[in-house]
């Protein structure tokens, strides 16, 4: 079990799903965190169960100056900022994302808002404290299989694939520009869990017959957020500190499983 204390980590989308589950993990192991989110009431609700060493800041990432005014709250306590965990992101399926030949360019504007500019954004506020700080640092970016897996029938938001992917290769290229200060990026790319974003998925028994061989760890079922816990709690250590530009995969065997799609 790696320790947390006296480290201080941001966790962009900590308070619900994936991210509350890290949030506790890390909490657990002593950290001091700062969840970012854009609910007020799931943010408080979050602080509520975690306890200990948490605190919030409101605000949606894709605005460009969030996270730095969530740097800025820390900076107000003396504290300084050891690593960001950037989860937030979602489907822009019900805005117009989709098969190429269907994506609206509203779906594709708020796609790439949500879940890649958000990124950078984030990210820039990060690399610029770590450096200011001149103290390294950690960020551990959230990806997809369905950025370098994909599934033709099941799983078609080409946006959403498009900024998965883009996720990736920023994240390798910012770890090897910054590797020579001691900063480190790296990726976790989860396939199909439990979460708010994934109940159309867990509602339809077709898609569940599809996963019960396309994940196929455990009995192929879909995975729940405290199965990324382990890695989250291993990247942002300083157990990892020997380890950036990578992409672990999280996924049931996903990504190295055919799945079972009839005529197809």
């Amino acid at each position: 079990m790696a320790s947390y204390k006296g480290k201080n980590i941001i966790i962009v989308g900590g308070s619900t799903g994936i991210g509350f589950s890290g949030a506790q993990r890390l909490v657990s192991n002593g950290a001091h965190v700062l969840i970012i989110g854009r609910n007020e009431e799931n943010l408080r609700s979050a602080q509520e169960k975690l306890g200990g060493d948490t605190e919030i800041f409101c605000g949606d990432a894709s605005d460009s100056s969030v996270v730095t005014c969530g740097i800025q709250q820390l900076k107000a306590q003396n504290r300084q900022l050891h690593g960001l965990y950037h989860v937030a992101g979602g489907s822009g399926r019900r805005q117009g994302d989709g098969p190429l030949h269907e994506i609206t360019d509203e779906g594709l504007e708020f796609t790439l808002s949500l879940n890649l500019k958000s990124f950078v954004y984030s990210n820039r506020a990060a690399v610029q404290t770590f450096l200011k700080q001149n103290s390294g640092g950690v960020i551990l970016n959230t990806g997809s299989v369905l950025g370098f897996s994909p599934s033709p029938k099941f799983f078609s938001t080409h946006a959403y694939a498009a900024t998965k992917s883009a996720v990736i290769g920023f994240t390798k290229s910012i770890a090897s520009y910054y590797a020579s200060e001691n900063i480190r990026a790296n990726v976790i790319a989860p396939a199909l869990i439990e979460t708010p974003m994934s109940e159309r998925a867990s509602k339809n028994q077709e898609i569940q017959k599809f996963i019960s061989s396309k994940q196929p760890l455990e009995g192929g079922r879909i995975g729940v957020p405290s199965d990324l816990d382990g890695t989250v709690e291993l990247l942002l250590s300083d157990e990892a500190r020997f380890i950036t530009g990578q992409v672990i995969g999280v996924d049931g065997g996903w990504s190295v499983s055919e799945g079972q799609i009839p005529g197809i």
